[in-house]
């Protein structure tokens, strides 16, 4: 059966008209003005609406054991999530520990999205730790299991954390492979006696967490890895970039030959510094790494997008729930009772607080309404930093992130007109609250294809767990 869509206003990061769309068998086979109707066709009218590529979030977790706890959503939960936000494609971090054998650990992760998640899929590979077998092991990985990426930590000692000798070691092999790696920036010996002197100090609430790794120690962890990434040759891609001075240290290296690409996150671009000062423990809802800052460095991301120094936005997505796991940090955290985690008898602290945002529903309709809305940026820079430049760098492109003869048929048919409010009661995550609650959106996506099949109608979910694909990406070489 055909899908044909008429009379929409098609927007990609190059062009906009109108026109029609006709998919067939998952593909795009015809864009343009009046196209004739197959006799087999389900024609959706999309008069007074706009037609995007489905979006794609380069950055989210999903399955994460993470800081004594697990994450809420599964790819059951998460896909739906993504596709009722108007999201078709997902690339989770595969973040095994430094013990785990990373052969295991990306079989482990494949196995979670497996015949549940609802649409497409990848992985970037994490790098916890470089020994002995890492590089055949990764070598595999690139080959066999189709991962094109890497992701890196210089954060989390002790954790997911890695050494600059395995930094160097991960871009070195990288540059062989024509791997992108993807890198957590911020200086992990800084954080550490950071936040060892502010708990030491009685500064122990949520509100401590921003202070604790300050705009100057991501910027010097951005500038490290662009260190490395100079003398290596390897491409790089920032995740979650969250202000000025890290902007610029990354830049600086651009200009030097580097080649970087920088992601922010929707929390960064909506939410300032001052949700997690909120009392009552409020503020631990709002704790992510980096963190949350203050809004001159939003205004100056927003800048960012609409001149292209930044290439994406992605979510970050990490959900944990606020009444329990958000609550490990919380002064009574040792009387804390729930079946994931384990009471101590000792009182909690930001440190212990589950950092991370559910916010993959969220971010399309954030951006356009924030963004688009308030004419920060235009609709086609709209299209290139939520679907179009993260198939570019990832490798998905022409497949993905664009309309055009032969790609896949993955469709959002966008309602400018409509106006809603964000809240826990209507939203698809798992989580038992929302980072964005109460606040006015306008725009949604009313309809929603993966691969051609509907998955969101009349903006109410219709889809099926199990059609995402696995997204198999070869490296650029």
């Amino acid at each position: 059966m055909s899908l044909l869509v008429k009379n929409g206003e098609i927007i990609t990061a190059e062009t906009r008209f109108k026109g029609d769309v006709l998919c067939r068998d998952g593909i795009i086979v015809a864009v343009g003005p009046d196209l004739e109707v197959p006799a087999d066709a389900e024609v959706i009218d999309a008069t007074g609406k706009y037609v995007f590529p489905g979006f794609i979030d380069p950055h989210v977790h999903i399955y994460l054991p993470f800081m004594g706890t697990f994450s809420k959503d599964d790819y059951a939960t998460g896909s739906k999530a993504a596709l009722m936000g108007g999201t078709t494609t997902l690339i989770e971090m595969c973040c095994p520990s430094r013990s785990e054998d990373p052969r295991e650990a990306i079989q482990l992760w494949k196995s979670k999205a497996a015949g549940i998640s609802s649409c497409d899929y990848t992985f970037h590979m994490g790098i916890t730790r470089f020994g002995e077998g890492t590089a055949d092991a990764l070598r595999a990985i690139v080959v066999e299991e189709g991962i094109s990426s890497f992701k890196v930590f210089l954060a989390y000692k002790g954790a997911f954390g890695i050494e600059d000798t395995e930094l160097y070691q991960t871009l070195s092999l990288a540059k062989e492979l024509g791997v992108v790696v993807t890198a957590h920036c911020e200086n992990a010996d800084l954080v550490s006696e950071t936040q060892k002197k502010l708990v030491a100090e009685g500064k122990t609430g949520p509100e401590w967490h921003e202070p604790s790794r300050p705009v100057t120690v991501e910027a010097e962890g951005c500038h490290h890895l662009m260190t490395f990434a100079e003398l290596t040759g390897a491409e790089v891609y920032v995740v979650h970039t969250s202000c000025i001075p890290a902007v610029e240290a990354i830049t600086a290296a651009r200009k030097r030959g580097v080649k970087v690409f920088i992601e922010t996150v929707a929390p960064y671009l909506t939410l300032d510094s001052s949700y997690a000062e909120q009392p009552d423990f409020e503020g631990a809802k709002y704790v992510m790494s980096p963190p949350i800052r203050s809004k001159e460095h939003q205004d100056f991301l927003w800048k960012c997008l609409a001149d292209g120094t930044v290439d994406t936005v992605g979510t970050d997505h990490a959900p944990f729930d606020f009444a329990t796991q958000k609550h490990m940090g919380h002064p009574d955290a040792g009387k804390c009772v729930d079946a994931s985690l384990k009471p101590t008898g000792k009182a909690g602290n930001f440190t212990l607080i589950p950092n991370g945002i559910p916010s993959v529903e969220e971010r399309v309709k954030l951006l356009y309404t924030e963004g688009v809305c308030r004419g920060r940026i235009d609709l086609q820079t709209f299209v290139r930093v939520a679907s179009t430049r993260a198939a570019e760098i990832f490798g998905l492109y022409p497949k993905k992130g664009t309309i055009a003869v032969g790609s896949d048929a993955d469709l959002v048919i966008w309602d400018p007109e409509w106006k809603g409010k964000i809240s826990v009661t209507t939203h698809s995550m798992a989580t038992d609250y929302s980072a964005f609650e109460g606040r006015e959106v306008l725009g949604r996506a009313e309809l929603v294809t993966v691969r051609g099949k509907i998955m969101v109608r009349d903006g109410e979910w219709t889809g099926d767990n199990g059609w995402g694909n696995f997204l198999s990406r070869k490296p650029n070489i």
